[in-house]
């Protein structure tokens, strides 16, 4: 079933390719300092833990915690620092602000194009509208902010 695109989302401008990779980068840089940050109390409530159990608590608390962060970023206001910097925003297809359920399937897909090696991402080579892998999936798209 095709239905129409309404005008907001016609009106948004797509990013281009250049300003959304140089926000992944500076993405990659604040993630990392925040998830150094949520790592800290992992590691003090799992001492005295067998290894294995204390990576696989740490490595599952970390995926929830980026996952309840970034989600609620993008469906509450569209933006991550990053996207603020470069003037980027999430929306859905019709221009609306994501749903925390949208947001959490681009949260996932994103992560699947992270777990191959980028290829997610690289998808947006190929892609008829430039948009990525996870974009995609989830129905939303990066807009000019400005």
């Amino acid at each position: 079933m095709i239905t129409e695109v309404p005008a907001p989302a016609l009106a948004a401008k797509a990013a281009t390719l250049k300003r959304r990779f140089l926000s992944l980068v500076y993405e990659i840089l604040i993630l990392a300092a925040v998830l150094l940050l949520a790592t800290l109390p992992l590691v003090f409530l799992t001492q005295g833990w067998a290894q294995h159990f204390a990576r696989a608590a740490l490595q599952l608390w970390l995926l929830l915690f980026c996952g309840t962060f970034y989600t609620w970023q993008w469906a509450s206001t569209g933006q991550t620092l990053p996207m603020k910097t470069w003037k980027l925003r999430v929306v859905r297809r019709d221009g609306t602000p994501p749903t925390h359920a949208r947001a959490f399937v681009r949260y996932f897909a994103a992560l699947i194009s992270v777990a191959t090696l980028g290829m997610g991402f690289l998808w947006a080579l190929l892609d008829s509208d430039k948009q990525f892998l996870h974009d995609r999936l989830a129905g939303t798209r990066l807009v000019d902010a400005a």
